[in-house]
């Protein structure tokens, strides 16, 4: 990230059907789900055949449709629609701004830094991160092909949902809060020019303008990608009613982070709308309606980790969908722009150093605890519910 603040059915299931037949081991394979069914024929030398049957012959084919499903969708063409299409290149455009400019810092570029810019020192701690966040964004490439190519539907879960969860958590602020930012502008009540130069003597007002226009289109176009995925490798996760009650430990775990999470999202709506104790004199000076948004995002995401938590894991007969969604993304956001702020704030050579109020290297800190019990609660739920690998 380039900023020190944001400028910010269920399924119809399908079957692959795959045949294998006895003398030319031909595969074909006519869709890509999970669902994997073969004939389990095995040939003989000759014209006859046997088919098995009982645990033996079960299992046997079920390796050899196990096997021939692999081989099909390694050779199966790109099925993907044009909608997918469109949206997957979308989501690599959408990084070559980013990327570029992050390789132009790392050749010693200062394309986009200002004159007196604490950027502008060679520190240790600006090269790792440039070169951390650079191949984080390249990631968005792999995750928008993993999401539209047939190879993508073998990636085992953690592989996936690690990266998604991680990009839903950074690119979620930004979606609500950057466009609403710009809003503010347009119709002046955007930051006043005090504010606004403080911004820029970091980087060029032009750089949050690009870098935050294209993770906003990146946002929009892994969404339209992962949902429809989501939806044919896991709708059996919120398919039904949520179940019976979690364990007592994970409604332990859910109670501490709806109690956390009401308590950001207190502290940080009283932020957003014009509060200032606790921001110390410099933010209180620079604090205005594009702050206050900021403010207001992470409260919402603050307060949806910690209830959607509490939703789960006391089980009931309604379906899980929406605070399942919810969560997911509350507790991303709140967990990775915690984790964000708070390295931003301690690292050295920042320009922040110890000049962080406590009061809000808590809050940071309460982002990352309240996030990884909420996210605790949802892997609870959803191995619960045997999320298929």
């Amino acid at each position: 990230m380039t900023g020190r603040t944001m400028h910010e059915t269920d399924p119809t299931d399908t079957t692959d059907t795959v045949r294998v037949t006895d003398t030319t081991d031909t595969v074909r394979v006519t869709d890509t789900t999970d669902t994997v069914r073969a004939a389990d024929v095995i040939g003989t030398a000759g014209a006859t055949t046997e088919t098995l049957s009982g645990t033996e012959g079960a299992t046997a084919g079920k390796a050899a449709s196990g096997t021939a499903a692999m081989r099909g969708e390694a050779r199966a063409p790109d099925a993907t629609g044009a909608g997918a299409r469109l949206l997957r290149a979308a989501a690599v455009a959408a990084t070559l701004p980013y990327l570029a400019l992050k390789t132009a810092w790392l050749a010693g570029s200062d394309i986009g830094i200002p004159e007196g810019s604490v950027l502008l020192d060679p520190g240790v701690f600006f090269t790792v991160a440039n070169a951390v966040t650079m191949a984080m964004d390249a990631a968005v490439i792999v995750l928008a092909l993993l999401l539209t190519r047939p190879w993508g539907r073998r990636v085992p879960a953690p592989l996936l949902l690690v990266p998604a969860f991680t990009a839903t958590g950074l690119l979620t602020p930004i979606l609500a809060g950057f466009p609403a930012q710009l809003a503010l502008r347009a119709v002046g009540l955007g930051a006043d020019p005090a504010a606004r130069a403080a911004g820029e003597s970091f980087l060029d007002g032009w750089v949050y303008l690009v870098v935050y226009g294209g993770f906003t289109v990146q946002g929009l176009a892994l969404t339209g990608l992962f949902v429809p995925y989501a939806r044919r490798r896991w709708g059996s996760v919120w398919q039904g009613a949520s179940g019976v009650r979690l364990p007592s430990p994970t409604g332990v775990a859910a109670g501490a982070a709806a109690a956390l999470g009401t308590a950001l999202g207190v502290l940080y709506a009283y932020w957003a709308f014009g509060g200032t104790a606790g921001l110390g004199a410099e933010r209180a000076a620079l604090h205005s309606a594009e702050t206050g948004v900021v403010s207001a995002v992470h409260a919402v995401c603050a307060l949806l980790a910690g209830w959607c938590a509490v939703l789960l894991a006391r089980g009931g007969a309604r379906r899980p969908v929406r605070p399942l969604v919810a969560g997911w993304t509350g507790s991303a956001a709140t967990l990775c722009w915690g984790l964000y702020l708070l390295v931003a704030a301690l690292a050295p050579g920042t320009g922040e150093g110890g000049n962080t109020p406590a009061v809000i290297l808590l809050a940071y800190a309460g982002q990352v605890v309240t996030g990884c019990l909420a996210a605790a609660v949802l892997t609870a739920f959803a191995t619960r519910r045997r999320i298929p690998a």
